[in-house]
């Protein structure tokens, strides 16, 4: 309890700083990981009417023109050696390197796109209370690094809907970087944590004294 209360404390004080969601429309921010874990805001997470299919994905990407859905779009923009677009923007060769597990991957079929926060997390977290198409821009979103990871299947069928107090990423040498990106994204779309998951992000903030959060509220 206390530790809800000094928390609640220093989320209040924390709003009159620029990275909160008081930050001005498209304001992209960058603060040191160890401070911005203690503004995500507390809530008791619950999993009620989730239902994968209310977020609505992948849809025709940020360039509806091109003929490739978000999936292959993320790809296209992470492939460290681009590959080759065939028609019905089929993907062959490329070279990707899943930061997750430390592997280089050669196959598009061998990646999954991670959604940084899983849908069923943020469905728990706030998203069980937005619109339809507030969902769809969520589970589709481009405007960020950090929203959409493509890495192995292995590692994000190994994570699943799980949060940092339950999964962090095999490569050990990366935990700084995910939760960053973690925090980072529920920052961008004011999305709660719950006790267990901040204590887990303060713990893995206090080994990573040099990292730092961007994010960008989304609209």
């Amino acid at each position: 309890m206390v530790n809800v209360v000094l928390r609640g404390l220093a989320a209040a004080a924390l709003a009159v700083l620029p990275f909160t969601a008081s930050a001005p429309a498209h304001a992209a921010e960058t603060v040191p990981l160890s401070e911005v874990v203690s503004g995500l805001p507390l809530g008791i997470e619950a999993r009620d009417g989730y239902s994968r299919d209310s977020f609505r994905h992948w849809n025709t990407g940020d360039n509806p023109t091109d003929g490739c859905n978000t999936r292959a779009e993320v790809l296209l923009h992470e492939a460290v050696e681009a590959p080759t677009v065939g028609p019905g923007c089929r993907l062959t060769g490329g070279r990707w390197w899943s930061y997750y597990d430390a592997t280089w991957v050669t196959s598009a079929s061998g990646l999954d796109i991670d959604h940084m926060v899983p849908l069923a997390e943020a469905w728990d977290s706030g998203a069980s209370a937005w619109t339809a198409q507030r969902r769809e821009r969520y589970a589709n979103d481009q405007g960020a690094e950090q929203s959409l990871v493509a890495v192995t299947a292995r590692s994000n069928r190994g994570k699943s809907d799980q949060d940092p107090a339950e999964w962090l990423p095999p490569a050990s040498d990366v935990h700084c970087r995910y939760a960053a990106e973690w925090v980072g994204t529920k920052l961008r779309w004011r999305l709660a944590a719950d006790e267990a998951e901040l204590d887990a992000l303060e713990s893995v903030a206090l080994a990573c004294p040099g990292q730092t959060v961007t994010y960008e509220p989304a609209t």
